[in-house]
């Protein structure tokens, strides 16, 4: 996934950078600043974030971009944040800011399985029940409840 093709030799990576946008509305603004720097081709970058990221929009989605010496480079889309999934299941704009004693919302253990299935590449494990209990954790530190 890279703006130029792909040489048969292998090249040298300059660079990883982060970047984390609305899926689909990447802001250019903030791009420029991060990778501006690498003499990346911009424009490229983001057109790519939004063509693969356009299908979670309204989400907050992570890429790392993998910048190559000869300034070409590769983009690798991250699944949405578990927050993001987390408010957009309880249909709540924030979570608690106290989590422990305020709900914010609450979501079913169907949808906790949904997410969990959702993030399950981005976590450190192989298993869904894990990946529920990862999930279920953030819910927790949010103030949503997760019901029966």
């Amino acid at each position: 996934m890279s703006t130029q093709p792909q040489p048969k030799k292998k090249l040298k990576i300059n660079a990883t950078v982060r970047v984390r946008q609305p899926a689909g509305n990447a802001n250019v603004a903030k791009i420029g600043q991060v990778l501006g720097a690498h003499g990346v081709n911009i424009a490229g970058v983001m057109k790519e974030f939004n063509a693969a990221t356009a299908v979670h929009s309204g989400l907050e989605v992570s890429a790392d971009v993998i910048i190559f010496e000869d300034r070409s480079f590769e983009l690798a889309v991250k699944t949405p944040t578990a927050a993001g999934l987390l408010r957009q299941a309880a249909g709540v704009q924030k979570g608690s800011s106290q989590p422990h004693t305020e709900q914010a919302g609450t979501i079913t253990r169907e949808q906790l399985r949904q997410i969990a299935t959702t993030k399950l590449p981005d976590l450190n494990t192989d298993s869904v029940e894990e990946a529920e209990r990862i999930v279920a954790g953030s819910a927790r530190s949010m103030g949503i409840k997760v019901v029966d």
